[in-house]
């Protein structure tokens, strides 16, 4: 929904007779548009070093040179691919290929784990105090020891990513049945379900939406973790990519994979939304 145009300026006012989504397109490529002005502007006028702050044609020109063939420098005939002999696709692929191993097992584990805690009332209490406790940790705080377990190859990568996707998948699948109202149960049983009934054909249906919307947070956080999971040989990969150039101090390359990894959350965030109105049709129409 778009908030009223009443008090809007006559200029930022658009017709009425417009379909909702395209006022609301049109408002977002107007805000991108003056984001992307105003960005030009502080480097034109150099306020900011651009060494910190390049212009948005120097940050093109590195995504550019990052999915291309390029000189090694200019006067240079020897060419080589993309960046670490990697397009930046490919960097981005190889990030997205640990991201559904890792999240794809936490997915495994974590609602079938949850709707068990959430049936069975001691094994919640047994366990769901090390599901907080492993939910609170910084993903930092233990790759150091994940790479000692498991190496520095992709492994490590995986299995950080599983543990920051797997607490927040269960305990949202928790938190689903046990906000499954009990009237509905009752109402089940009165009607001679039985237990495994109850459990197929009404607490699972009920939890789906909590479910669907623990994996969403889940890979949302499991992919704001990736330049964490890249730090160590982390070539191919888009967090890995960020941290090199960042440390080559090559600011436009870095704020291309920024740019990158932001647009990549934004798609993976409405594939999942769009596919959990699709598995929950019901939902917010009772």
């Amino acid at each position: 929904m778009i908030a009223d145009q009443a008090s809007w300026p006559q200029f930022l006012r658009l017709p009425r007779s417009y379909p909702p989504f395209v006022r609301s397109v049109s408002i977002r490529l107007g805000a991108l548009v003056v984001f992307l002005l105003v960005w030009w502007l502080i480097t034109a006028a150099k306020w900011v070093d651009p060494l910190f702050l390049p212009t948005p044609r120097t940050v093109w020109d590195a995504f550019y040179r990052a999915n291309t063939w390029h000189q090694v420098a200019p006067g240079v005939p020897r060419e080589v691919l993309g960046e670490q002999n990697y397009f930046l696709w490919e960097h981005l692929i190889a990030s997205l290929q640990r991201i559904v191993a890792g999240v794809g097992l936490a997915i495994v584990v974590g609602p079938p784990l949850g709707f068990l805690m959430g049936t069975v009332r001691p094994i919640a209490v047994a366990i769901e105090p090390y599901l907080n406790f492993l939910r609170a940790l910084p993903p930092l705080g233990y790759i150091g020891l994940l790479i000692v377990w498991f190496g520095i190859g992709d492994a490590s990568k995986i299995w950080l990513l599983f543990l920051a996707a797997f607490p927040a998948i269960t305990i949202a699948t928790l938190s689903g049945v046990q906000d499954v109202k009990e009237a509905q149960v009752n109402a089940a049983r009165a009607l001679g379900a039985s237990r495994v009934h109850v459990v197929s054909h009404v607490i699972l249906p009920a939890s789906l939406p909590a479910v669907i919307n623990g994996i969403r947070l889940a890979v949302g956080f499991a992919w704001t973790t990736v330049v964490a999971a890249e730090l160590n040989n982390g070539i191919p990969g888009i967090g890995g990519l960020a941290y090199y150039a960042g440390q080559q101090t090559n600011t436009a390359l870095t704020i291309a994979c920024i740019i990158v990894i932001g647009i990549t959350a934004l798609i993976l965030d409405l594939l999942i939304k769009y596919v959990g109105a699709w598995a929950t049709p019901w939902q917010g129409k009772a």
